[in-house]
C-alpha cells in the first residue's frame, strides 16, 4: 500500500510500534497506518473496535482499504486538531472541550456489544479488563521504575509490599458493572473533526469499570488542570449519569483506578525511555506523581501505600525527568 504515486507525508507517531503517513491525493486525505510489530492488535483489532464505535454513532476513523500482507491499513484522516492541541492554543475553551469529551465518553459507555468483525470477516470479542490485567499494568511501576531507585538490599521487600498494596486496592474496587473502556481516553486521542469530537487509538479497548476512562481524562498527565477544575468536570459527568451510577462507588473506583493508572504510566514512560529510547515521555513523570499524591491523600484506605511510596521515593526522585 505504501508503494503509491500519491504524496505521503510521515506524521508524528505515538508510544506504540506503529508509524503513520498522511496520504494526499487530489480528492482526499487519508492516513496510512503501518505496523509490522503487534500487527494483529494495531491493524485487525483497531479496525474491529473502530467499526463497533462507528456502528454506535461514535466518531472514529473509517477504514478505506487494507493491505494486511504488507502490514498496513488506510483510514480516514481526522486532521491535526486534537483536544490537546486545541487546549494548548486556547485555554479559555478548556471547560467546553472537556465537557464535550465527557459527552463523547457518555456515548461510548452506552455501547452494549462486546464483539465486532474486522476487515478479514473474523469476529473479535473484546476481552474483560479483569484484576489480573490491572495488577500486571500497575506492576510495571515496579518492573521499570522502582528498580532504578529502590536500593538493591530493599528491593525484594519493597516488591512484596507493593504487590500486597496493589492487590488490596483491586479488592476494594466496588462496581460490578462491566462496560466498554477505551483505555487510553485522554486529550491527545480525542480529535475535533467535522465540528464534533471523535476518538482514535482504540485498539486497546476492553470491557471493564466505567471509572477508568473518566480517570484517564480527568487525571491525565498530558494537560495540567487544578483540583477545582477536575472536580467540576467530574461533577459534570455525575450529572449526566445520575441514573446510571452510585456516587460513592464511582468515587471509590475513580480514586483507586487513577492511582493504579498513574503508577502504570510511570512504569510505561520509564520503559519507553529505557527500552525504546523515547526519552520525551520522562518529562511527564513528575506530574504523574502529583496526580498520585492528589488521590492518595483523599482516603485512609490508601495510607499504607502512601507510606510505602513516601519511604522509598523522595520529592527529589519524584521530580526527576
Amino acid at each position: 500500500m505504501l508503494q503509491t504515486n500519491n504524496k505521503l507525508q510521515k506524521i508524528k507517531g505515538d508510544a506504540s510500534f506503529r508509524s503513520f503517513y498522511r496520504k494526499i491525493s487530489l480528492n482526499k486525505k487519508s492516513i496510512i497506518v503501518f505496523a509490522s510489530k503487534e500487527k494483529k492488535k494495531n491493524l485487525l483489532i483497531y479496525d474491529a473496535i473502530n467499526s463497533l464505535l462507528i456502528k454506535n454513532k461514535v466518531l472514529a476513523p473509517k477504514l478505506y482499504s487494507e493491505d494486511y500482507k504488507k502490514n498496513s491499513i488506510e483510514i480516514e484522516d481526522f486532521g491535526d486538531d486534537s483536544v490537546f492541541s486545541l487546549l494548548k492554543k486556547n485555554k479559555s475553551k478548556r471547560e467546553i472541550l472537556y465537557k464535550k469529551s465527557i459527552d463523547l465518553l457518555g456515548e461510548i459507555q452506552k455501547i452494549k456489544q462486546n464483539q465486532s468483525e474486522n476487515f478479514k470477516g473474523k469476529t473479535y470479542k473484546i476481552p474483560i479488563y479483569n484484576n489480573t490485567k490491572l495488577f500486571d499494568e500497575a506492576n510495571l511501576f515496579y518492573k521499570w521504575y522502582a528498580k532504578k531507585y529502590v536500593k538493591k538490599n530493599k528491593l525484594t521487600q519493597f516488591q512484596a509490599n507493593l504487590k500486597k498494596q496493589i492487590k488490596f486496592l483491586l479488592i476494594h474496587l466496588q462496581s460490578k458493572e462491566k462496560i466498554f473502556v477505551h483505555r487510553d481516553f485522554h486529550v491527545s486521542n480525542l480529535m475535533k473533526y467535522k465540528k464534533k469530537i471523535g476518538v482514535i487509538d482504540s485498539q486497546d479497548a476492553l470491557i471493564g469499570n466505567r471509572a477508568y476512562d473518566l480517570a484517564s481524562l480527568i487525571d491525565d498527565v498530558r494537560f495540567k488542570t487544578d483540583k477545582i477544575f477536575k472536580d467540576k468536570i467530574y461533577h459534570y459527568y455525575l450529572k449526566l449519569n445520575k441514573k446510571r451510577v452510585n456516587e460513592a462507588i464511582l468515587l471509590n473506583d475513580f480514586e483507586i483506578l487513577s492511582i493504579l493508572r498513574n503508577m502504570k504510566i510511570i512504569g510505561i514512560f520509564t520503559r519507553l525511555a529505557v527500552r525504546d529510547k523515547k526519552e520525551q515521555y520522562l518529562k511527564l513523570i513528575p506530574y504523574a506523581w502529583k496526580l498520585i499524591e492528589l488521590r492518595i491523600s483523599n482516603n485512609k484506605k490508601f495510607s499504607e501505600l502512601k507510606s510505602l511510596l513516601d519511604l522509598n521515593f523522595s520529592k527529589k526522585i519524584r521530580n526527576q525527568k
